[in-house]
């Protein structure tokens, strides 16, 4: 609900996608009538991604994630990509579309990252917050003008290895993980690791404003198009 509310606060209208598949699926609504229909995507938080999307085996029992919404989510961000129209990622939504395009991530990165921060701390949750250094240049840079932001942080996965044909817009600047990507090529595809829907201007926090408006931006243009 709290990211529905994020885009609804510059007069957006979300849609929640139902899955098209599993055992009680009927009919032949898929996917892709609703990228056809809606103007852009956002992949919103939530569980890990199982290790198998990215050709992993877990590590740990805790950390196979949930892969009938990889799945769907896969599929989704595939069917938005081919109908020409926008998606941002969120948190796990930056995840799953690095591991969409080939990339893989760290299943858990306090484990296979030594010296990193606390980017998940489950007692504090939206309220663990660590800066972001914004890489000059990027389209990020553009929209938040500043090269050093507070941002709140709720992972304990991230990105390993980059998904071909994205670049990276910010980073942590302590461990380097990887706070924000975006595709280098015509598609409108880009993600952030941290949860913009938490963000509130009393918690001293980065203005994700410029974030969503560019988005709808392109939703809207994709609508016209």
């Amino acid at each position: 609900q709290s990211t529905a509310h994020w885009v609804m606060s510059m007069g957006a209208r979300p849609v929640m996608v139902p899955s098209p598949f599993g055992d009680t699926a009927r009919g032949d609504v898929g996917v892709e009538d609703y990228a056809r229909w809606l103007d852009g995507l956002v992949m919103h938080g939530g569980a890990d991604v199982w290790p198998g999307s990215y050709g992993e085996e877990p590590l740990r029992p805790e950390w196979s994630g949930d892969r009938a919404r990889d799945e769907y989510d896969i599929a989704l961000v595939r069917a938005f990509e081919a109908a020409d129209k926008p998606v941002f990622g969120i948190c796990r939504g930056l995840q799953l579309i690095n591991v969409a395009h080939g990339g893989t991530l760290y299943q858990d990165i306090s484990t296979q990252k030594p010296g990193a921060l606390t980017h998940r701390d489950a007692d504090a949750y939206d309220l663990n917050f660590h800066e972001v250094d914004i890489v000059p240049g990027t389209r990020l840079a553009h929209l938040l003008n500043e090269p050093r932001h507070k941002i709140n942080s709720v992972h304990h996965q991230g990105i390993k290895d980059l998904a071909p044909g994205f670049v990276v817009e910010a980073t942590s600047p302590d461990d380097g993980v990887i706070e924000a990507i975006r595709h280098a090529g015509d598609a409108w595809v880009a993600a952030v690791q941290w949860h913009p829907e938490f963000h509130f201007p009393s918690l001293g926090v980065v203005d994700d404003s410029p974030l969503l408006r560019d988005f709808l931006d392109a939703a809207q243009a994709a609508r016209k198009a």
